[in-house]
């Protein structure tokens, strides 16, 4: 046993102590820094520029950290009522849209990572959902069906017709199928059905794909701003993206009072923006870090079986 564990743990020495692993290790982490940086530094400059008075983002003294720090922009943009507005209904719209969202993709990816034999139908199905996938029916045919619903200019316009990811329930469905067969097995023969299942055993072992997915449902609807725009006839009745880019492209001035046309003379359309951009920005920058360590386990064992 001796003899042939130490020349196994010298080799190993010597691939860690390799001139070869030593660049390739400061190669790698140096491609991850630059590629963290990237994402994390415009952040901390539209931060920056939001702290910052107006006279240094006009000028451009802003970089990284505030100059001449000032909230103006922020208690501007929080005393709006339309802001609140916005803000309440993206907010509605996360928790009914995350609710329904993702008990429709739990109902439907648990039948279709059967197999044929338990579920016959189960190819027909699966061919459906990947058409959807596929092929759209349009913008106009979309927006005439949401029409003659009854759903325009509400919440619900804004929850239903994304209700049904495909993408996440490929993720899901294929997360599934990586559970044993025989973990299903036990628990028939211990009398249990396919709700009891479900719910004590498939969700508890899929805690990184429902984080997933969890995340790609809430990023999706807090970021989505162009159906907001689509289906609702009243501004008041805008989701926070949607007022923000109408405010942004279109700032009103003129609809202004006294009292906000006296903030807007201590802040800039520049630094208002940023403002605006961070606070979108901040409810995802706090959901992120709870959900990120499932994030890569779960998007990778949910995609390599089909």
């Amino acid at each position: 046993m001796r003899k042939d564990t130490k020349p196994a743990v010298s080799r190993h020495n010597r691939i860690r102590l390799s001139t070869g692993r030593k660049v390739f290790l400061v190669l790698d982490y140096l491609f991850l820094t630059l590629s963290a940086l990237m994402c994390l530094l415009p952040l901390i400059n539209v931060l920056a520029v939001s702290l910052s008075s107006s006279n240094a983002a006009a000028a451009g003294y802003v970089k990284l950290l505030p100059v001449e720090f000032t909230l103006s922009s922020y208690r501007y943009a929080l005393t709006k009522p339309q802001f609140l507005t916005a803000f309440g209904i993206s907010a509605r719209r996360v928790a009914l849209g995350y609710v329904i969202t993702m008990a429709a993709i739990i109902l439907t990816a648990y039948p279709l990572s059967k197999e044929k034999q338990s579920f016959h139908a189960r190819g027909m199905y699966a061919w459906v959902f990947i058409v959807t996938m596929m092929f759209s029916g349009g913008l106009i045919p979309t927006y005439m069906t949401i029409r003659y619903l009854g759903l325009l200019d509400s919440i619900w316009a804004l929850v239903l017709p994304g209700a049904v990811p495909i993408f996440n329930v490929v993720l899901m469905m294929n997360f599934f199928r990586t559970i044993p067969h025989e973990i299903e097995e036990a628990a028939f023969i211990d009398g249990a059905g396919h709700v009891k299942t479900l719910l004590q055993i498939y969700l508890p072992l899929s805690l990184p794909s429902l984080a997933t997915v969890s995340l790609f449902v809430i990023v999706n609807h807090w970021n989505s701003w162009f159906d907001g725009i689509i289906y609702m006839n009243h501004t008041y009745n805008y989701p926070l993206q949607s007022y923000l880019r109408t405010i942004i492209i279109n700032p009103d001035l003129q609809s202004m009072t006294s009292s906000e046309q006296l903030v807007m003379k201590e802040i800039s359309e520049r630094t208002f923006k940023a403002a605006q951009i961070f606070l979108g920005a901040l409810p995802i920058l706090c959901v992120y870090p709870f959900l990120q360590r499932y994030f890569m386990s779960g998007l990778t064992m949910g995609s390599v079986k089909g």
